[in-house]
This record gives structure tokens, sequence and C-alpha cells, in this order.
């Protein structure tokens, strides 16, 4: 069956792709960035809910077990981030944010604000809902789990 809705022709694996990582890359490099992108999200989960377990983190994420230990490493020897054992499962991590992980947080919405203002720049907010349920679409279309 042709797909009739033009969409076949946009390249949107490829499209995806470039904006992902030149978005990145444009965010990884302001001066005023005091953190990656991975790890404005890792703060922005404990900026809701601090103390999470780092299983909970990852997957709020989509990072797998050796991912979000690798994240939770390098954002705790950044000091933004302090690991502690689970009362209940001494085998089990959460995490919690520091101060300086809390002015860092505060920065990172700062410049998250920034940067969605320049990616709707020029849409309606009708387009950019569309844009947004579209995305959220591929994590049903393609749940985690069904690549591992």
């Amino acid at each position: 069956m042709r797909n009739n809705s033009g969409a076949g022709h946009h390249r949107l694996i490829y499209l995806l792709s470039v904006a992902n990582r030149r978005l990145q890359r444009w965010m990884a490099a302001r001066p005023e960035s005091a953190v990656t992108p991975a790890q404005a999200g890792l703060l922005f989960i404990l900026g809701k809910q601090d103390g999470v377990l780092m299983g909970e983190a990852g997957a709020a994420l989509d990072l797998g077990p050796g991912g979000i230990s690798g994240l939770v490493d390098r954002t705790a020897a950044a000091k933004l981030i302090e690991r502690r054992a689970d009362r209940e499962d001494g085998r089990a991590w959460r995490i919690w944010l520091t101060p300086k992980g809390r002015a860092a947080l505060a920065q990172a919405k700062a410049g998250a604000a920034e940067v969605n203002a320049a990616l709707t720049e020029g849409f309606t907010a009708a387009e950019i809902d569309i844009v947004a349920r579209w995305l959220t679409s591929i994590q049903d279309k393609f749940p985690r789990g069904a690549d591992e």
C-alpha cells in the first residue's frame, strides 16, 4: 500500500538525526551552559522529585543501566548530585540534588526556555502541538525494549 500522506519524501529519519545532533552541539557549546544536555535532563527529573531511584531516572531518560550509571557518575563527579543507598533496599541507589545542582538546575531551566523559544519561533501553537504529538508518537511506535 502506498503512503499518500506525502511523508515519504521528507527523509524524516535523516532530518531527525541532523536536528538532534545540531541541537545537542549548540546547547553543549553555549558558554553559559554549566551542564551537558544529558545532565540537564537528570537535573530536571530531580527537580520534580528529588531522591529518585537510579533505575527510575534511567527509565525517564530512556537510558539503560549502563547509560544511567555513567551519567550519574559524571554528574556526581561534577558535584551536582549525590548518590545514597536506598533505605529499604541497600542494593538500590537514590540520587539527590546538591546545592550546586540546584543552582545548575535553575540555569538549565532558563536555558531550556530560551531554546524552546528559538525552536518554536515562526510556528503557531497549533503547529507546535502537531510536532509534539508526532514526536511523542515515536515513543509508542518504537517502544523501549523492542531494540534490546
